[in-house]
């Protein structure tokens, strides 16, 4: 048996570059006052239909959606801005009238073809910002992003911004983007003649490289945003000078779910070449009212950590783990184990990581096994360490041994790890 084509087992010596990622990206969460939520996997498959719009490739093409045993449709969440929301109006956390700030690390899933940095299930960390329609909102939250990646030293990285406009100004630069299209039809793949008269700002998305080529010269949104539209995309743009992030405005960047509104952003990594986006996010303030909840303003982005740890080993840039301190009881004889054993659970409840043997080794072999693990300290039971009611513990470092009684061995090894 073997896992199943684009899922992939993070093994236990691969573990500590996760926990490291995560554990600096809750640190930036805490200091920004993002709180953790934690959605199911499983979702009423309705909601990614009317969250992430029926035309998108996720919802047509990528998800895996089934029918469960109570004859239901339900998906496997293939991102989790709709879990949030859905959340945030189920448990009427809107009644508050608050700023709510939320942040998830977990699994999402996909069926698309795997790729470096790209599984069918992938993990994902994002936050969510519900409640706040201020550009300043914007603003800190690429800050964030930005902050997040530069507490891990990454470097060489590329912010594009841009405004795809709001229901007001959109509608003028749709009917733009037909007209433009139109005569370039057979230009175009089958996906996006069919997106043409739906959703025409997703084939400026588009990666075939025949609608790469049709899309050249074609209207960009920021000559018809409306005035609204125009100013709170200064005012993002002015608040990241204030704060000297560079970014390039990419008029061409639409993002790919139909959420968005406004201001939408991704932050790339060119050295992963094809698939370089490490961060995306952007504005959705329509959101929350089509899953049928009040109108409520909403921005937030998402990291794709398969993608983050290629980035981040390409540069070196992630520290070994440190080395623990252990500790190993080499027991000879059923008395002597659970004498060890009891030795071995005082130990730990000190937080001193300590092993004994489970297979049955000689002594000899478990001094080995003491040395493979890099044992500070190996403590030895036998016949005659029962007779004396004391252990023989030795200092693998220094190779000095010593009779230690039973009972004050735990209180010796924490002293001299405290010491060392």
């Amino acid at each position: 048996m073997q896992a199943l084509k684009g899922t992939h087992d993070i093994l236990p010596e691969e573990v500590y570059k996760w926990d490291y990622m995560e554990g600096v990206i809750r640190d930036v969460c805490a200091r920004y006052g993002y709180k953790e939520i934690r959605t199911p996997i499983i979702e009423a498959t309705e909601l990614f239909q009317r969250g992430i719009g029926d035309t998108t490739d996720v919802v047509t093409k990528e998800m895996y959606t089934f029918t469960d045993r109570g004859n239901r449709s339900v998906t496997l969440r293939p991102e989790n801005t709709a879990s949030a929301v859905r959340a945030y109006l189920e448990h009427k956390m809107y009644g508050d009238q608050q700023v709510h700030k939320m942040f998830y690390i977990g699994s999402m899933f996909r069926y698309d073809r795997p790729q470096a940095g790209r599984y069918r299930e992938f993990h994902q960390f994002g936050l969510e910002v519900l409640g706040a329609s201020s550009p300043l909102a914007d603003a800190e939250v690429i800050a964030m992003a930005c902050e997040i990646f530069h507490k891990l030293g990454l470097k060489d990285l590329d912010l594009h911004l841009n405004s795809i406009g709001d229901k007001n100004c959109r509608p003028a630069y749709r009917k733009k983007l037909i007209e433009f299209f139109e005569g370039k039809k057979d230009q175009l793949c089958d996906d996006c003649r069919e997106r043409l008269y739906k959703n025409p700002l997703r084939i400026l998305d588009c990666k075939e490289e025949g609608c790469r080529r049709a899309s050249v010269g074609a209207p960009e949104i920021t000559d018809y945003l409306c005035d609204e539209c125009h100013r709170k995309f200064e005012a993002v743009k002015h608040y990241l000078d204030s704060l000297g992030i560079s970014y390039t405005v990419d008029p061409r960047l639409v993002r790919g779910l139909d959420y968005y509104t406004n201001t939408a952003f991704e932050i790339q990594y060119p050295p992963l070449g094809a698939q370089s986006a490490v961060c995306g996010g952007g504005r959705y303030d329509g959101l929350v009212e089509e899953i049928g909840g009040p109108s409520t303003p909403g921005i937030g982005f998402a990291i794709g950590l398969e993608r983050l740890l290629l980035a981040l080993e390409m540069q070196n840039l992630i520290p070994a783990p440190k080395a623990q301190k252990r500790v190993y009881i080499a027991a000879l004889g059923e008395d002597a184990v659970a004498e060890g054993f009891k030795i071995q659970e005082e130990l730990r409840g000190l937080g001193i990581v300590t092993d004994m043997d489970l297979q049955g080794r000689s002594l000899k072999g478990q001094m080995k096994q003491a040395g493979k693990l890099a044992s500070q300290f190996t403590v030895i039971i036998g016949s005659n360490e029962l007779e004396k009611g004391a252990a023989a513990v030795k200092n693998m470092d220094t190779g000095t041994q010593q009779d230690i009684p039973f009972a004050d061995i735990a209180g010796y090894i924490a002293k001299e790890e405290h010491n060392s």
